[in-house]
């Protein structure tokens, strides 16, 4: 007779509001206000800058639960926040001392269960499925860890699978532990709208409401040819399969990625004349995120890329390879500009993203292109 095949159980842990929680380590006097990380500068004299003082084409960051709470929220408009939240105080980004926060945490992870999938300067997916220790204890554990390594809490959801797990991890934030077990499928997923599934993005959103889909329940019970008819054999296979719970994907601890990429879609189609303060700086703060992703795997690129995705739903991309590889801001913002520039924008556009390929480990000769350009 074979062997039962083990349980697996994976954790996902995401740190609460994280750039802004690192803030408030050094600002404890901010605590319970609405912080908005994204702009402004450090004013010596000890006192900040609030949301309504700001004039410029910035976006959120991210931002405490109590901006949340006012409607604010990450990628949003700093203009559009300052009419939300005049009062929140506004702190610029400091990506090293997030590095630092981020590297302790994921060292006290670690310590209790090794088997880690990095998935960025936030959060991780551990595979919890070797150890003796019941969920709950390890989760506790996990968070104490955590708190003690750097002042900071974190939300865990455990579940068979990195899907639902995911989800849960989002479900009682902040501080949050969530377990899924056998039945917490129907009871505390099912309920909740497609938008809760990773992948699962505002255009699908939409397209599912028009078809009077738009809870992950009513998904699981939808009929797979209606699926398939707007969908395609594919997608319509996954939007069950993730509806059901089921993902086999497994815990990856090391990979040698070929390429890193930062995009994202809009909440709205954007116009892009109409638009263009805002399209500048999301693309120029993609840059700087996938700049950050690029220093903390240590490796930088030769070619860089834009994919853009119109309200067609057309996709177009365009690539630049350089005379050396670069990992800077400033230079993937440069050769991205490039890319734009080859590509008629004559359309409203739905999702901008950034990438950079052809990877290597970084150097100290990185050649620098200091200028800031326009989305044009």
């Amino acid at each position: 007779m074979s062997a039962a095949c083990p349980v697996r159980r994976i954790a996902h842990l995401d740190m609460d509001a994280f750039y802004a929680s690192v803030e408030l380590l050094r600002h404890p006097d901010l605590r319970g206000q609405p912080v908005v990380i994204g702009g402004g500068r450090r004013r010596e004299d000890g006192t900040y800058t609030r949301l309504r003082d700001y004039v410029g084409r910035g976006v959120i960051t991210t931002a405490t639960y109590e901006a949340r709470a006012l409607g604010v929220h990450s990628a949003m408009g700093m203009m559009k926040a300052a009419r939300l939240a005049p009062d929140a105080v506004l702190l610029p980004v400091d990506f090293p001392a997030y590095r630092h926060y981020s590297r302790l945490f994921k060292a006290a992870v670690a310590e209790i269960a090794p088997c880690i999938e990095d998935r960025g300067i936030d959060e991780v997916y551990i595979d919890l499925s070797d150890l003796p220790q019941a969920s709950g204890e390890l989760a506790r554990a996990l968070k104490q860890a955590v708190r003690e390594a750097t002042g900071l809490s974190c939300s865990i959801g455990i579940s068979p699978n990195k899907l639902l797990s995911k989800i849960a991890s989002d479900l009682d934030k902040p501080d949050g532990m969530t377990l899924i077990g056998p039945g917490d499928l129907e009871r505390r997923i099912w309920p909740l709208p497609v938008s809760k599934v990773n992948g699962i993005g505002p255009k699908a959103t939409r397209r599912l409401r028009d078809l009077g889909i738009e809870t992950v329940g009513q998904l699981a019970r939808a009929a797979p040819a209606l699926l398939q008819q707007h969908f395609g054999l594919g997608t319509a296979q996954w939007l069950l399969d993730v509806a059901h719970g089921i993902d086999d994907r497994p815990v990856v601890t090391r990979s040698e990625p070929k390429s890193l990429s930062r995009e994202t879609t809009f909440e709205r189609d954007l116009h892009v004349r109409r638009d263009r303060p805002l399209l500048s700086r999301i693309f120029l703060d993609l840059c700087e995120r996938l700049a950050d992703d690029l220093a903390r795997k240590g490796v930088r690129g030769a070619t860089v890329g834009i994919k853009l995705r119109f309200d067609d739903f057309q996709v177009v991309t365009r690539d630049l390879t350089l005379d050396a590889a670069v990992g800077d801001a400033a230079s993937i913002h440069w050769a991205a500009g490039q890319c734009l520039k080859r590509v008629p924008l004559e359309r409203r556009l739905r999702l901008l993203g950034v990438r950079v390929s052809k990877l290597e480990p970084a150097g100290a000769d990185e050649r620098p292109h200091p200028v800031q350009l326009d989305l044009y």
